[in-house]
């Protein structure tokens, strides 16, 4: 078993050897990552003299982690107050102005710390909650479903858009495989569409880097490709959800993670296919839809873009797109997890589809093959 302090002790001797592109002081996060990992938490606040802590939560997260994390603060006589954060009228928890209002009304000011329990959303919200206020974030992921638990950046929907708004990290995350070995499949699917993103957000950035001359960080580069590989290699236990499945998985998420941190943005995970994800999510929304994991919409989008980025850019840019994987290939990857391949599989129209390739490149000002479509298709209609 991977000890994960060592993992990032090396990122941060990497990034001393590598400065070029690192724009950020070494990484000070204690990381946990094993089975019973809950049970170091309450020793972790009382070493650091909180007075209170509240733990954030919604239905699910308190069973899964949230009340045997509350058993452990009250045998140790740790005080904490708990905060369930509420769903919106379709039975979706949403990082937006409500819930996050709600937070900060739950959260008096003297407490000094907030225990995210749970995955993105909830992580998105205290994050953001966290750097507004100036208190520390303690990250407790209950699924390895995103890469996203210790990055800074917080996506959260304001009047109906999604923007990604500077946060901060956590000072400490608590990755207990029994519990994240205990999620449903779909959520560790969903971690692993997240990771299989990378190879449209990397070939992204050196798109931009190319093109537009966007900053590159080749550490950071590398980080993120080695955590994509080792995925690759373990889907077969990804796709069981064992104990070992999901500690790769979660590794490779953590990784990616420090690699935006080494940046100061997520350009190293996040290119086109995200913006796609998040043009889905707010059509769903302002239909009134369920939402979508995070993941699965990722990994549908991935599929598609890789798609069209070997059918467009491949014989102009054979060394950027022309090494994506086939969509055939990441279909079955995907599917070998237990998630989503096709936009059928999420509900996805077609009309939809068309206006998200048109107009999600908007959300973010960076230049990506989905833009250079775009702008190319605007170009040749105007």
């Amino acid at each position: 078993m991977v000890n994960i302090q060592e993992a990032l002790a090396e990122v941060n001797a990497a990034a001393a050897a590598r400065p070029d592109g690192v724009k950020h002081a070494p990484i000070v996060m204690e990381a946990v990552l094993e089975a019973g990992a809950l049970r170091a938490l309450a020793p972790y606040l009382q070493e650091k003299g909180y007075g209170e802590v509240v733990l954030v939560v919604d239905a699910n997260t308190w069973e899964a982690a949230g009340k045997q994390l509350a058993a452990n603060l009250e045998a140790a006589g740790a005080a904490f107050r708990v905060c369930t954060l509420a769903p919106n009228s379709q039975g979706d928890v949403i990082a937006d102005e409500r819930t996050i209002v709600q937070l900060m009304l739950e959260a008096p000011l003297y407490v000094q710390a907030l225990v995210a329990v749970g995955s993105g959303t909830i992580h998105d919200i205290v994050r953001f909650v966290c750097c507004q206020t100036g208190r520390d974030f303690i990250s407790v992921p209950t699924a390895a479903s995103v890469d996203g638990f210790t990055s800074v950046g917080a996506p959260i929907i304001v009047n109906g858009v999604k923007v990604t708004v500077p946060a901060i990290a956590p000072c400490a995350i608590f990755a207990d495989l029994d519990v994240l070995a205990a999620a449903p499949q779909r959520l560790t699917a969903a971690g692993f569409a997240d990771m299989l993103g990378k190879f449209t957000s990397l070939a992204d950035w050196r798109f931009s880097n190319e093109l537009a001359g966007e900053p590159f960080c080749p550490l950071a580069y590398e980080l993120t490709e080695q955590a994509l590989a080792s995925c690759i290699e373990a889907v077969d236990e990804i796709s069981r959800g064992s104990h070992a499945g999901v500690a790769i998985l979660m590794e490779a998420l953590l990784l990616s993670g420090w690699s935006m941190l080494l940046v100061g943005h997520s350009r190293p995970a996040s290119g086109g296919e995200h913006h796609l994800s998040h043009h889905f999510e707010m059509a769903y929304l302002k239909e009134g839809r369920r939402q979508l994991l995070h993941g699965a919409k990722v990994g549908v989008a991935s599929v598609l873009l890789a798609g069209l980025y070997r059918e467009r850019l491949a014989d102009a840019y054979p060394g950027i797109y022309g090494e994506l994987p086939q969509p055939d290939l990441l279909r079955a990857w995907l599917r070998e997890a237990g998630g989503p391949a096709d936009p059928a599989d999420i509900g996805l129209a077609d009309a939809l589809i068309a206006e998200a390739l048109q107009e999600a490149h908007k959300l973010r000002d960076r230049y990506t093959g989905l833009k250079h479509l775009a702008l190319q298709a605007e170009g040749a209609a105007g």
